[in-house]
């Protein structure tokens, strides 16, 4: 998605007449690349003529719940929405609409989300300008917080003109949106630009922004984001350096034919900062620590690498972090980079009593299709979503939010992004998920992190984040669900991804201080255990493995069943039993006694079995379980063991965690980190040195 031809957004505009000087806040766009699956995030279409229409077009107002309700009870049912002709959307900042036929700007990137401004800035009012040609109406629609479509206002216009609406932010307290529908008559109407603009004088600053971007080896991802802002003017304006912190071994610096033009078309504002694998948190934090030192930049912009931009989003979230009434976290949301159309989440919190990422609005979903049920049909979108932390896939934070309250936690990755934000807000500087500006960065709903040796940081990260954070005595429920997912693990034959849960528990007892001097060797470690476990060997096909054979099927051969709740602990104290106890049946040590998909990968159905093929969740891999009493004996001591001290000693370590916090996170930390960490001397880069008569380390360009 590269903006070929972009048009710097102004800053501030006098309008004669019409008052104050104005500020942009928010114009309307259209996509780069106009394929039908990302055009329902940008524009709406209905046909008069043919009398297509989408669910909720009119100025009625349909229901998700209603449509359905309808797909249940009718099939695959659903009210047709007309398609946008593509060429229409041959322009970034204009659409034309054909005669009789209507187009809504009520999307996720043109709607103007009202609230948030009304929350957490001091804009009270909003100008919308839309320049049109041709002959039309224009209906300016409102929502609130329920949902409830409501007509503001609406003109007929005709040939060359500009219509100015004055709207009022009153009225959305809780929720509700802005934005315009464009019919045309009886020729073509079209619509040359639209501005959503404040008073510019409300700004709290007119700021400046860096970008802290982590990578590891994917090369293509960093270059084509390099790219976006290289050759989109607006950005280019706002930005001070893109700090592009290269942990891999494929690195952008071993591409120079495709990095020296970018290179020498950013100059100074692109530098690569090579330095040994920390993890996300290490390659966030050199970049925020950059910017914050450096002394230009007003506010710093985490990305992931792996992201697709809309290049507007990050102009959208410099201007409101500008207008904020305090310094603000300003987050983007996630939409899926393999269905386009999907929402990650609208926004999210952590549940203080189990320290687990929750959504912010109740009634909300995760995984929302804006192809399926638009924005104006979908009312659980229009309240308010008022979070804790957003994900650092695109975050910005103000420098004078590093500087006061420090950088990431040295936690490699996992829970970095939640546990700043639960810091952050705690210091006095809120999060903002901003409608309106979105990347698109790879789902994780389809993979399973909590399955190998991603759970050590999952497990550690968790229990020093309500260590810090948790508001109740000993955690809440932290402590036990993590005794809880070990069982859970034990009884799933898991048991490489349980020696890393075990590592977790122990490293979380030795305190914060061991946390800085791991980062770097913590990683090799868990990989290195991989080896010595059955489930963490996979193979790329089943037929690699000897046959399925099995001497006792299921009883009656039934499938195995989720035990009911009530009866919940005495089924977990008979599996306990039979995994201590029950020796294995002898040939499942020789062949597997079933293949299991993923998706049934349960911990109930898994636990029925001596040896069983699991495919991982990305469906690329195969692995043989097979069950240990020996294992699971020692592993359940350890894990018991564990959790008692971690109960005992709860308060004690949240005091030393606490007390710590400050200076585990300083500058100074860090800096020592940076340095204990450079990048490591590849072969290449030994034989070039050899070669120039030298050597070459960690790099900045």
């Amino acid at each position: 998605m590269n903006a070929t031809t972009a048009t710097a957004a102004p800053r501030e505009t006098d309008q004669p007449g019409q008052g104050a000087p104005q500020r942009v806040l928010q114009r309307m766009i259209l996509p780069f690349e106009a394929s039908p699956d990302i055009v329902p995030l940008y524009i709406e279409a209905s046909d008069a003529r043919s009398g297509a229409t989408g669910g909720a077009f009119g100025l009625g107002g349909g229901s998700d719940r209603t449509a359905k309700g309808e797909a249940e009870g009718q099939g695959s049912h659903r009210t047709a929405q007309a398609a946008v002709d593509i060429s229409e959307l041959s322009e970034r900042h204009s659409a034309r609409i054909p005669s009789l036929s209507m187009r809504s700007f009520g999307t996720y990137f043109n709607a103007f989300p009202a609230s948030y401004w009304r929350r957490w800035t001091p804009v009270r009012a909003v100008r919308l300008t839309i320049r049109t040609a041709g002959s039309g109406h224009l209906v300016v629609m409102r929502s609130t917080a329920r949902g409830t479509l409501q007509r503001q206002e609406s003109r007929t216009v005709s040939g060359a003109g500009e219509q100015v609406f004055e709207l009022p932010l009153t009225a959305f307290g809780d929720g509700g949106w802005y934005w315009f529908d464009a019919y045309a008559g009886s020729e073509d109407l079209t619509i040359l630009g639209a501005e959503w603009t404040a008073d510019a004088d409300l700004a709290r600053t007119e700021g400046s922004f860096s970008i802290s971007m982590t990578t590891m080896n994917k090369v293509e991802y960093c270059l084509e984001n390099i790219r976006t802002l290289a050759e989109d003017d607006a950005l280019r304006e706002l930005l001070d350096v893109m700090y592009v912190i290269d942990q891999g071994s494929d690195r952008l610096n071993d591409h120079a034919e495709e990095l020296a033009p970018l290179q020498a078309s950013l100059g100074s504002k692109l530098q690569v900062i090579e330095q040994g694998n920390i993890g996300g948190s290490g390659g966030f934090s050199r970049g925020m620590y950059e910017a914050s030192t450096a002394g230009a930049s007003t506010y710093v912009i985490n990305c992931d690498d792996d992201i697709v931009l809309e290049p507007e989003s990050l102009i959208r979230m410099v201007t409101f972090a500008d207008f904020a009434t305090r310094p603000t976290l300003v987050g983007a949301h996630m939409f899926d980079l393999n269905n386009r159309s999907v929402l990650h989440t609208f926004g999210e919190v952590v549940d203080p009593w189990r320290i687990q990422p929750a959504l912010a609005n109740d009634g909300g979903e995760m995984g929302h299709d804006f192809a399926l049920d638009p924005l104006r049909s979908t009312p659980w979108l229009h309240r308010r979503a008022d979070v804790d932390y957003n994900g650092w896939w695109s975050c910005l934070i103000p420098t004078e939010t590093v500087r006061a309250i420090g950088l990431s936690l040295p936690v490699f990755i996992k829970w970095d992004d939640a546990e700043y934000g639960l810091r952050a807000k705690k210091a006095g500087y809120p999060t903002v998920s901003l409608p309106g500006a979105g990347v698109w960065h790879m789902s994780w709903v389809d993979k399973d992190d909590l399955v190998g040796w991603q759970a050590y940081f999952h497990e550690r990260n968790r229990i020093i984040t309500a260590l810090l954070h948790s508001p109740y005595a000993r955690g809440g429920r932290v402590v036990k669900e993590s005794q809880f997912m070990d069982v859970k693990h034990l009884i799933s034959m898991q048991y490489y991804t349980e020696a890393g849960r075990l590592m977790a528990q122990k490293d979380v007892l030795e305190g914060p201080d061991a946390l800085h001097p791991s980062i770097g060797t913590k990683l090799p470690q868990i990989r290195g255990m991989a080896a010595d476990f059955d489930d963490a060997v996979a193979k790329k096909d089943q037929d690699l493995y000897p046959p399925v054979h099995i001497d006792k099927p299921p009883r009656k051969g039934r499938p195995f069943t989720q035990p009911h709740r009530l009866m919940l602990p005495v089924w977990t104290a008979k599996t306990l039993a039979k995994q201590l106890l029950k020796p294995t049946q002898p040939r499942s040590a020789e062949n597997p006694q079933t293949v299991i998909p993923h998706l049934d990968a349960k911990w109930w159905r898994l636990s029925a079995y001596d040896s069983a093929l699991v495919s991982n969740a990305e469906g690329t891999q195969v692995a043989w379980y097979k069950r240990n009493p020996q294992q699971v004996r020692e592993m359940l001591t350890e894990a018991i063991t564990a959790h008692l001290e971690l109960h005992r000693r709860w308060n004690e370590l949240r005091d030393s965690y606490r007390e710590s916090a400050s200076r585990i996170t300083s500058f100074d930390a860090w800096e020592q980190t940076f340095a204990d960490n450079p990048a490591p001397v590849r072969e290449r880069d030994r034989e070039e040195g050899s070669e120039l008569g030298g050597g070459t380390g960690g790099s900045a360009a």
